[in-house]
């Protein structure tokens, strides 16, 4: 790193858990971030000002008036713009060193299979039960960590799905497909503004955490908020043997 680099990261490099290798370690890593959205938003800020060389958004919906009461990657002039652009231009306000690759659609298919194996960790900000699923999977076949948000009315979720350690449990173990897979889009149900800002904060922790090799991550764990009380509560998971995903991975 050169000197600029070295005193724009000084704050990470001062914790003995990042210092100068784990710093190193982020600027050279790739992050998938899949939702320029209400998570998408802090998730791509924080990894950006906190120096990760690349990232990768990816959506393929346009900013609209309504996002902004939430979505704080976008701004007023970005109205009608695609939210991957959106979000790449504001992140190079912040940290032009930062390669962001802006990926204007929805990912599907034999596209989010090579965007997941190209990626070193993968951020699901997205908000529907069936690109989660795609998501997961592709992780599951490549064998990507995978940071797992949701966020509606006041009630938000984290988990964090290591598919390197064959202990841990994908997201199809904790919400099996053709359950209930009615969404609870914020569209309908409605979101608190700053509940997005929470969850999406704390999926951006775990991967710098995962990226720099700091910490014990929360993979094994689900974390539950509840916003109106403000509690956080969390539970344990276990891989399902007969997961119809990972069991024969």
């Amino acid at each position: 790193m050169n000197d600029e680099q070295l005193l724009r990261y000084s704050r990470h490099i001062l914790l003995p858990e990042i210092g100068i290798e784990g710093q190193e370690k982020l600027r050279a890593a790739h992050a998938l971030i899949i939702g320029a959205g209400g998570l998408g938003s802090p998730v791509a800020l924080y990894l950006a000002s906190a120096g990760v060389g690349t990232l990768t958004i990816c959506d393929g919906d346009n900013v609209d008036l309504t996002n902004l009461q939430r979505q704080i990657v976008h701004r007023i002039e970005s109205i009608g713009t695609a939210k991957a652009a959106s979000a790449r231009n504001t992140l190079a306000t912040i940290n032009p060193e930062v390669r962001v690759n802006a990926v204007c659609e929805r990912l599907a298919g034999a596209a989010l299979d090579a965007r997941v194996a190209a990626a070193d960790v993968v951020l699901d900000c997205s908000d529907n039960f069936s690109t989660r699923h795609a998501i997961n999977a592709a992780c599951v076949a490549h064998k990507k960590p995978l940071v797992s948000g949701a966020a509606v009315r006041f009630d938000g979720q984290l988990a964090v799905f290591d598919m390197r350690d064959a202990r841990s449990p994908c997201y199809q173990c904790l919400f099996p497909a053709g359950g209930d897979d009615s969404d609870m889009r914020c569209a309908v149900m409605g979101v608190f503004a700053p509940l997005v800002g929470i969850v999406g904060s704390t999926q951006a922790a775990e991967a710098l955490k995962l990226l720099a090799g700091a910490g014990t991550s929360l993979a094994g764990r689900l974390l539950l908020l509840d916003a109106l009380t403000m509690e956080w509560r969390s539970m344990r998971l276990k891989r399902d043997p007969a997961c119809a995903v990972c069991a024969v991975r």
